[in-house]
């Protein structure tokens, strides 16, 4: 197992302005009650349900929209969600997977191909780039919750594949199959995650100059406003130089 993991992994999220978090609520919310309809209402039984709940938490979702979640689907009045997973590639080639929750695929289709279509980029079939990409279960916890020799004896025996420890926090990464068990497994010797949930972990970065980086942003910024998709994921990184030309900008 190594000590640090090598690949970054590019899931984007807007700021915290007011609009920003009641859209962010919003795909919590319905991820919460799909969770919960599929399976048991009853996040120590539903290991996708706990994730979930985890991951509002972690954004500081009040109880209140989290109890409203579950008791929607479990008052039988709920939407019926496709889960529709996009590919495509972006400016310079670059990979992106875009995960949706939705009741409307011809919409929801229609709308990931033009953000595509505008910034650049040609969406593919499913399958086109995620074999580019593993799906991983990845767990992650405040720096003060362990010392990195604890955290790294702690997921060895929990079977997880990696663990990466610096100051910004700790990050368990395992087998998608076995994310509900190294995640029980950790909580019991750490308390619960900040983080636990299914990823897709790119096997190749692909590097991106200024020329290309701004669009890719913004192509990953159109797709991740898009009321129906939950997550967003990309292959691309950039210099410390290019970024902060960016971010000057």
């Amino acid at each position: 197992m190594a000590g640090h993991s090598q690949f970054k992994n590019i899931m984007f999220r807007k700021g915290k302005q007011d609009k920003v978090r009641s859209k962010l609520f919003s795909k919590l919310g319905r991820e919460i009650t799909v969770a919960a309809k599929m399976g048991i209402a009853d996040p120590d039984m539903n290991p996708r349900l706990r994730m979930a709940i985890i991951a509002a938490r972690a954004e500081n979702m009040p109880k209140d929209n989290i109890d409203r979640a579950i008791k929607k689907a479990l008052g039988g009045d709920a939407e019926n969600y496709d889960e529709v997973r996009y590919e495509g590639y972006g400016p310079g080639g670059v990979a992106i997977i875009a995960e949706a929750l939705t009741d409307n695929r011809n919409r929801t289709g229609g709308a990931v191909r033009a953000a595509f279509t505008k910034f650049g980029g040609n969406m593919g079939a499913t399958g086109s780039v995620s074999h580019m990409f593993s799906k991983v279960g990845e767990i992650v916890y405040p720096a003060d919750a362990a010392t990195a020799d604890a955290m790294l004896e702690a997921g060895i025996e929990a079977g997880a594949d990696d663990v990466a420890s610096d100051e910004s926090g700790h990050t368990v990464l395992c087998a998608f199959e076995s994310l509900g068990a190294v995640s029980a497994a950790l909580e019991k010797a750490f308390g619960e995650a900040e983080k636990a949930r299914g990823i897709w972990k790119p096997s190749l970065m692909a590097p991106v100059g200024e020329d290309h980086a701004g669009t890719v942003l913004k192509l990953i910024a159109a797709l991740d406003d898009d009321d129906d998709v939950q997550n967003v994921y990309s292959n691309f990184e950039v210099s410390d130089d290019v970024m902060r030309k960016l971010t000057a900008a």
